[in-house]
């Protein structure tokens, strides 16, 4: 299975054209095919998402086929398990593509958590109503206007507004399609971001410290090693590689942000010293958190 980091990467393997940002990317056309597509397993550092009707072919979110019967819309979060089985589009389509480092600093990088369309919960493609068709497109071409603007100091917080905008949307239209619909039973990455969403945002790191794997595995009545081979199976990680990827997510945005030192960030996530911290930051960015807030704030 593939593991894509960069956008440039996937676009490449799919058969789309480079993009022009590294971390965001969108596109569109006429019945196209993804001409790498014919039979692509991977995760990524980036959410999709798209606007088209399958000709031929299927995606499969997890261990379940995304079902496009009945809609058009379809969504995925970094690191989930996809899958993309001979692919050919009808109809015109787009594709927005954003690496999760593009909301460091915005207020979208908590927001965007909390849309469960992302879930593997949701396995169907949004349905549209002609009115919101049309709304969801005028969103999508304006941000790709945007996207081919020359470059500058206001470029990705537009670009942004109108994704979060695109998202409000979407979430109306969800909520109406799906209002009397049975939930389903979510996959194990689902609950596992849940509780680790929730350990933060209840403090509990600040008083427990770091979530462990049998921490999460006693909140999912699993023992650990289960846990590991569930997620190793539906995300190609481990519970631990998981816990440390949200951390070093949080952390990108708390430097992004510039309003904590190293050592307050540390703590604020709950490492037992800055050290620590600095070393897995390192160890996963490739760089030093204080290079990387510099870089940010330059």
């Amino acid at each position: 299975m593939n593991h894509f980091d960069t956008i440039s990467g996937f676009t490449q393997a799919i058969g789309l054209k480079l993009p022009e940002h590294p971390l965001f990317c969108i596109s569109h056309g006429t019945k196209f095919t993804c001409t790498g597509a014919n039979d692509v397993e991977f995760t990524a550092d980036f959410y999709i998402i798209g606007f088209k009707k399958l000709e031929s072919g299927s995606v499969l979110y997890g261990k379940t086929k995304y079902d496009h019967d009945s809609g058009k819309m379809s969504f995925i979060k970094p690191h989930q398990k996809v899958a993309f089985k001979n692919i050919r589009l009808e109809e015109d389509c787009f594709m927005i593509i954003v690496h999760e480092d593009f909301f460091a600093g915005n207020i979208l990088h908590h927001e965007i958590k909390k849309y469960s369309f992302f879930e593997y919960d949701v396995n169907e493609a949004l349905h549209l109503s002609p009115s919101e068709e049309e709304t969801i497109w005028n969103i999508a071409l304006t941000m790709e206007k945007e996207y081919h603007n020359n470059t500058d100091d206001f470029s990705k917080a537009i670009i942004l507004s109108h994704l979060s905008t695109l998202l409000k949307y979407a979430q109306r239209s969800y909520k109406r399609q799906f209002i009397n619909r049975e939930e389903l039973t979510g996959a194990t990455f689902t609950k596992f971001n849940n509780i680790l969403s929730s350990y933060f945002q209840d403090r509990e790191n600040t008083d427990f410290g770091l979530p462990t794997v049998n921490y999460m595995a006693e909140n999912l009545h699993v023992s650990s090693r289960y846990l590991t081979d569930l997620l190793k199976q539906e995300t190609g990680k481990t519970a631990l590689e998981l816990i440390h990827l949200y951390l070093i997510s949080e952390a990108k945005n708390l430097l992004k942000e510039g309003k904590m030192n190293i050592a307050e960030i540390s703590i604020s996530l709950g490492f037992e010293n800055a050290t620590y911290f600095s070393r897995l930051f390192k160890k996963e960015v490739g760089i030093s958190p204080n290079i990387f807030r510099e870089q940010q704030l330059n």
